[in-house]
């Protein structure tokens, strides 16, 4: 277990594979994000399943880009099991498009705008909407469907450019893992916008209603079985190599027999930067 002792109230986590999994309920999660979007400190969030981590033991960058977050979350039980296993009994699964909700309420009526990048221009048209009717109090500052493709030099200036001038205290970033993570890492020092969070499928779950796994097969840890019957043939190849990695390499990590240090660039440690 580490603590990582640059917040002003640590938040204490544990290492998943070599990245620092923070222990946090959603409650406290969304508390510490807007504090920081509050006071100006510059930061992301990787909202970051059991795939994550495989990715990220396959690419030691993506592990570091995880590790200079201001947060990396447990977004599926079996890190939370893992963070229950190392003592931090109270640890809760923070879910990507409950967080964005928990987010946004908490923040109506507070001048806090949110910016939405990922998707289509339709699925963001029915996600603003949607969000507006919810949280009448919210401010949606903005908006921006990137192409499907790398984007240029001179688009990432323009886009940033657009963030800048929507005043976002908060950008989404619906894109999908493990791209969404590198966009925020690139990003990040280019944009005054405080929080930028990572939070994958999110935008469609909320623009389109799109059916997500029962309550009781989220907390069994069982929401993987659930998206592979409903998307086998995009999904299968992912958990047939996530599933059995990880709880593989996690048992080793649990019986010693195995060690995986923090991945980290110590001069970058962590993400959190002032105004």
């Amino acid at each position: 277990m580490t603590t990582d002792h640059q917040w002003q109230d640590p938040v204490k986590t544990t290492n998943v594979l070599g990245l620092r999994v923070a222990a946090l309920t959603r409650k406290g999660a969304v508390s510490r994000i807007l504090a920081d979007v509050r006071d100006g400190r510059r930061g992301y969030v990787c909202v970051s399943g059991a795939h994550s981590v495989i990715e990220c033991r396959a690419d030691p960058e993506l592990a570091r880009i995880h590790n200079r977050a201001t947060l990396t979350v447990a977004d599926g039980m079996p890190l939370v099991w893992a963070l229950r296993s190392d003592g931090h009994n109270q640890a809760e699964r923070i879910y990507g498009p409950d967080l964005m909700l928990s987010v946004i309420d908490a923040s109506q009526d507070s001048g806090i705008g949110h910016f939405l990048y990922g998707t289509t221009p339709e699925v963001l048209d029915q996600l603003r909407a949607n969000l507006q009717r919810r949280f009448p109090g919210a401010h949606v500052a903005g908006s921006f469907a990137p192409p499907f493709r790398p984007l240029t030099a001179d688009e990432e200036t323009d886009i940033a450019h657009m963030i800048d001038d929507s005043n976002a205290g908060i950008v989404w970033v619906g894109i999908g893992c493990p791209k969404q993570e590198r966009w925020m890492a690139r990003m990040r020092d280019r944009l005054q916008a405080p929080m930028l969070i990572g939070v994958g499928a999110a935008f469609d779950f909320h623009a389109k209603g799109k059916l997500q796994a029962p309550a009781v097969m989220q907390r069994n840890g069982l929401e993987w079985l659930f998206r592979l019957v409903t998307e086998p043939r995009r999904l299968w190849r992912r958990y047939a190599r996530t599933v059995p990695a990880y709880l593989l390499l996690r048992g080793l990590q649990r019986s010693g027999l195995r060690r995986f240090p923090i991945a980290h660039d110590p001069d970058h440690m962590p993400h959190r930067m002032q105004p």
